[in-house]
């Protein structure tokens, strides 16, 4: 009898919006078991749904752009009687050959005479050394633990300090500046308009990450934490082979074992390069776009979420004219859509076109510039012309690139490592934190994580706890926000009360000229224990964190409007009286009912 097979889309472990991206197949196509069908794309990563067994396509449910949910059936399929042989590489027959073939590296290799370097062990390896990886080496050092940390680039800080986080808003804060210079002509104090210096910028940047990564170098050399820097993959649960980076003293294509008791995976995500994009250094990723090669005159960006959105303002305030495409019908998923609302108000010089509901099909690659062509609801008729292309199409964890396998390590279809509440994994004695363990892939959650791993590491007695992770998007203005939201609230049948508090109310805000911002809270009808809250405007990922320990002491309207005396006049007393609001003793609005005493 035929097996059918319907193939849904998986838990990726993010709540907001899931759509179709691509359709890797069709009906009729002979599929291995693995082989990826669709790929699906949420606000900050992109899932490819695969075969579960080798069959054959019967039928393709859903199309490009549909948006779909977890167990929506996206794909059936036969299973095959007979299990074909899967498509492989051709062994290699010397081991000091590369994983991935290249004729120079292989060649470099057999030309090295060193001798192979020693094995070491440890008590606790961590693999990765980002702000999940330096996090959690150095508190298992302070425990005690006798801690090696490997790291694939040649310094530490991974993407957040090298290539994201960091650099990025080094960037987003001198360009806000310099439009915020610009805009005080009208208060009566003008400037002449900037000269930008490139290669000084990039210079600044630079500074500034070096100054942190070299900060790591430093704490860790203090705590006695070893680092090995290259290529780490499982050999099993108690060891993994390291080929070591270039520059780590032991030539190219070098191989080293590293013995531990314990493993704390660390090995974050990557950014989704799309398949149909060509290869050309006119089209970047968001660490491309960090180097600031050049400013192109006309710029756009494939994705209209934070990261996007991030780069966008900082090319923007350079000179770029700017173009997003977004297949969702909004842009920035995450924060409730008033807060975004009021962002768009506030950015729509930023952009000569919106393209919402729509998507990029095809790129042409010409002498002078990036031919683009689109499909959708605001899609143009004719094909345009950029001299940059920004792909911003989200992060992919890293899960299948470390031969978890081989550790008995679970990974799951998208590629996360799922975990427990102290961060263990189905194999007790390694944890793992950050990206490669689910929504939302952000850096203060991996930092808290962490904390836990080594804590569990060092036998202590300690959980993360995932339902208080603020999300923070620094454009300009900033949005932030944590807990419930009012959108989820309206999906979930929560009943809740809503708090908003206008800035335009604000002494503040007034004299800042930010009187557009917003503070809102969210409290249970019933018990009146704040469950959430939201902040647009600038500063907003500064105070959020408030809100959060609100949230997380359960407190009530009147415990953060009466009990916290906020200074005068600051923006931070936005989220008292928000709660003032809440309460109905708000005095800086026309008169209320009072509902709590």
């Amino acid at each position: 009898m035929t097996q059918i097979h319907e193939i849904a889309v998986p838990d990726v472990g993010d709540k907001g919006a899931l759509s179709v991206a691509e359709i890797l197949v069709k009906a009729g196509d002979l599929v291995w078991a693995d082989d990826p069908l669709v790929t699906v794309e949420s606000g900050k990563a992109v899932v490819d749904v695969p075969a579960p067994v080798d069959g054959t396509i019967t039928k393709v449910t859903v199309a490009v752009g549909d948006s779909v949910t977890v167990g929506c059936v996206v794909v059936v399929m036969t299973a095959s009687r007979e299990q074909r042989p899967r498509r492989q590489l051709p062994e290699a027959t010397d081991p000091s050959v590369p994983r991935h073939f290249s004729l120079f590296a292989a060649f470099t290799a057999a030309s090295q005479a060193n001798t192979p370097p020693e094995e070491l062990s440890c008590e606790l390896l961590v693999l990765g050394a980002g702000p999940g990886g330096y996090s959690a080496a150095f508190r298992a050092a302070d425990l005690g633990l006798d801690t090696i940390v490997v790291e694939r680039y040649p310094i530490m800080g991974g993407v957040c300090l090298n290539v994201g986080c960091i650099p990025s808003k080094a960037l987003l804060h001198l360009t806000i500046a310099m439009e915020e210079a610009i805009g005080m002509a009208k208060t009566g104090i003008d400037f002449a308009l900037p000269h930008i210096d490139i290669d000084k910028l990039r210079s600044h940047k630079a500074k500034v990450v070096g100054q942190l990564t070299g900060g790591l170098a430093g704490m860790a050399k203090a705590r006695k934490v070893r680092t090995v820097f290259g290529n780490g993959r499982f050999r099993d649960a108690h060891s993994v082979e390291v080929e070591l980076a270039v520059g780590a003293g032991k030539g190219m294509g070098a191989r080293q074992v590293i013995h531990f008791k314990k493993c704390i995976i660390a090995a974050g995500s990557h950014p989704v390069h799309l398949p149909f994009l060509p290869r050309d250094e006119r089209i970047v990723d968001s660490t491309g776009a960090l180097e600031l090669r050049f400013v192109p005159q006309k710029m756009l960006v494939i994705g209209g979420g934070i990261i996007g959105l991030e780069m966008a303002t900082v090319y923007s305030a350079l000179g770029a004219l700017i173009d997003v495409v977004e297949m969702q019908d909004s842009l920035m998923p995450g924060p409730d859509r008033d807060l975004v609302g009021i962002w768009e108000k506030q950015n729509r010089h930023r952009f000569d076109d919106i393209m919402l509901k729509t998507r990029t099909v095809a790129v042409d690659a010409r002498d002078d510039g990036l031919w683009v062509r689109f499909e959708g609801e605001d899609a143009p008729a004719e094909a345009r012309r950029y001299d940059m292309i920004l792909q911003a199409a989200g992060r992919k964890p890293n899960g299948m690139g470390i031969d978890a396998d081989k550790a008995g390590i679970s990974v799951s279809a998208a590629g996360f490592i799922p975990v427990d509440c102290r961060m263990a994994s189905n194999v007790p004695h390694i944890f793992a934190v950050g990206d490669i363990v689910g929504m939302p892939l952000l850096a203060h959650k991996a930092v808290h994580q962490a904390h836990v791993a080594a804590e569990s590491a060092a036998g202590l007695a300690s959980s993360y706890d995932s339902s208080l992770i603020p999300g923070v998007a620094y454009t300009h203005p900033e949005i932030a926000w944590v807990g419930l939201s009012e959108d989820l609230a309206k999906q979930m049948g929560v009943e809740v009360d809503v708090a908003r508090f206008p800035w335009a109310a604000s002494g503040r805000a007034i004299a800042n000229g930010a009187d557009y911002g917003m503070t809102k809270l969210l409290f249970d009808r019933t018990s009146g224990t704040i469950l959430g809250g939201a902040i647009v405007g600038p500063s907003a990922g500064d105070m959020i964190g408030e809100i959060t320990l609100a949230i997380s002491l359960k407190c009530d309207a009147a415990a953060i409007g009466k009990a916290i005396h906020h200074p005068h006049p600051t923006l931070g007393e936005t989220i008292g009286m928000a709660a003032h609001v809440a309460h109905g003793t708000c005095t800086d609005l026309p008169a209320m009912q009072s509902r709590r005493s």
